[in-house]
Parts: structure tokens; sequence; C-alpha cells
């Protein structure tokens, strides 16, 4: 069997016991599935029995117009070749879900650093809202579209005056003292 009857068959499959609302193959050897949100622990579970044993990532897309995150799950098969892109939507104003870490444990950081990035909180890792990176961020997370790096640059960082006059003659004096080689 090659891999375009693999994944022919796993999408039939997939379609007969599964609730899957669109599904589609992006490129050669990559299906992109759209399910419910109560579907994903199941479909990772199952494919993952079927072969698709590595977890290669979990993203986040913040959706602000439809006030919606969404989750997309990576997984790839070593044996055929076939990666799957298992995306499921959940409201972005209490963003909360189930963590996988029971099925591929590598999701602890992914979940970890989605968390930190886009506020979603799962449910099941204890170490989700560890800091991973931010360790004293104090604001909304930076990667949803309604945090303004701008404002918050400027509430942090507040604009500096310089005095060019005394910033030159300190160069000059560093020069002087030999602190500096001069260029010609």
């Amino acid at each position: 069997m090659n891999s375009t009857n693999d994944a022919k068959e796993m999408i039939s499959i997939l379609e007969k016991n599964f609730d899957i609302k669109d599904f589609t193959t992006p490129k050669k050897n990559e299906i992109s599935l759209v399910v419910d949100q109560n579907n994903v622990p199941m479909i990772l579970t199952y494919l993952k029995d079927k072969g698709w044993k590595q977890l290669s990532l979990i993203t986040c897309i913040d959706w602000i117009e439809e006030n919606k995150f969404e989750l997309a799950y990576v997984l790839f098969n070593w044996t055929n070749g076939i990666t799957f892109l298992v995306k499921t939507k959940i409201d972005r104003k209490n963003p909360e879900y189930i963590s996988i870490i029971d099925i591929f444990p590598g999701a602890r950081y992914y979940e970890r650093d989605i968390h930190e990035f886009f506020g979603v909180k799962f449910e099941g890792n204890s170490d989700s809202e560890k800091p991973l990176f931010l360790e004293l961020w104090d604001d909304k997370p930076p990667m949803r579209k309604d945090f303004d790096p701008l404002e918050y640059s400027k509430r942090k960082f507040p604009d500096r005056k310089y005095d060019v006059e005394l910033s030159k003659n300190a160069v000059k004096e560093a020069i002087k003292e030999g602190g500096i080689n001069e260029r010609t």
C-alpha cells in the first residue's frame, strides 16, 4: 500500500468514526482536519495508535474577528510519511482546553508556550501556567491580536532624552584617553 492509499483509507475511517467538519489535502502527504473540540483527544489517540506517533507541533491562531482561538496539532507518521493537521476552535473570551499530555507527553512544553503567548489554559497540565520564556511578563499575552506592542513599549520603556552635545563630548574624551580608536 502506498501513502496515497493510506491517506484515502485513513480519511474514510475518520469520517465514519468521528465528526469531521472538514478536511483538505493542502499538499502531497498532508491531511488537514477540522474537528469539534470534543473529538480532538479521541482523534489524536486513534491516529497515534495507527502510527502517527510524532507530535511535531501544537500551535495557536488568533481569529479575533470570530472571537476564537484555533488550536492546531501536527502529527507525523515515519512509516508512510503522511502528516496530519488536526484543528479545532475554542472560545477566545474564556480560552481553556483539555491537555493532551496523557496522549503525547511532549505536549507539555507546547501547551506552556501557547498559554504564555495566547493565554490558553490547559486543564490537566500542571506546568502549563509556569513561565517558559516570559518570566516577568505582566501584560496580556503578546501573540494575541489585541496586544499592542507599541503601547506596551511606551509604558514599560518611557522615552529618554539624550543630550547630543554631551554624548559627542564623551566620545571625544574617550578617544583622547585611548578608550576608543579614532577612525579616519
